[in-house]
């Protein structure tokens, strides 16, 4: 989807899961075609790589619609993980992992993750986890703060993108 074809005149869901899904597919356009060593190209000083944000982007999809929104526990790899001994370890283990299985774990992900937002009916539906203030967050929130996480690491992936090859912008 390009963000031209995004329904200017849309109702409220319809605009934030298109403007979601836009951000989701220039994530994925930023990985598209590379291979490992690609994958695992940083900027110095910064560790970040293409690998550990589709990594992330995964299970930050898998935690914000599935664990805190429906309750659900997280599904492996996820589960396995000490988190409060390594917090970054989807960063540091996306080196390990095939492109195109990220890619796919991703998109699988995303699709999870749409599913939950067509099968709930009002987006003022408030998520079974609660924050640190002792509420929920409601469907509307997890995809507003969706887009923001999900837009802000497509400004890291492009910058990545453009030192491997140059390629800019939102494709």
């Amino acid at each position: 989807m390009a963000s031209n074809e995004i329904d200017a005149h849309g109702d409220e869901r319809t605009q934030l899961t298109q403007f979601l899904d836009y951000y989701r597919g220039v994530l994925l356009a930023k990985t598209a075609g590379l291979g490992c060593s690609d994958m695992a190209r940083t900027i110095p000083p910064s560790t970040m790589t293409l690998a550990g944000l589709l990594k992330h982007m995964t299970v930050v999809e898998e935690s914000w619609f599935n664990e805190d929104y429906l309750g659900l526990p997280l599904g492996e790899p996820w589960a396995s993980v000490d988190w409060d001994s390594d917090r970054d370890w989807e960063w540091r283990t996306a080196l390990d992992d095939d492109p195109d299985d990220l890619r796919h774990r991703y998109q699988a992900a995303c699709e999870r993750s749409r599913w939950v937002v067509a099968a709930t009916d009002s987006l003022d539906q408030v998520s079974v986890a609660s924050g640190p203030d002792g509420t929920g967050w409601n469907l509307r929130w997890i995809l507003i703060h969706l887009i923001e996480e999900t837009a802000r690491h497509c400004g890291h992936a492009d910058l990545l993108r453009e030192t491997i090859d140059g390629r800019t912008g939102d494709s």
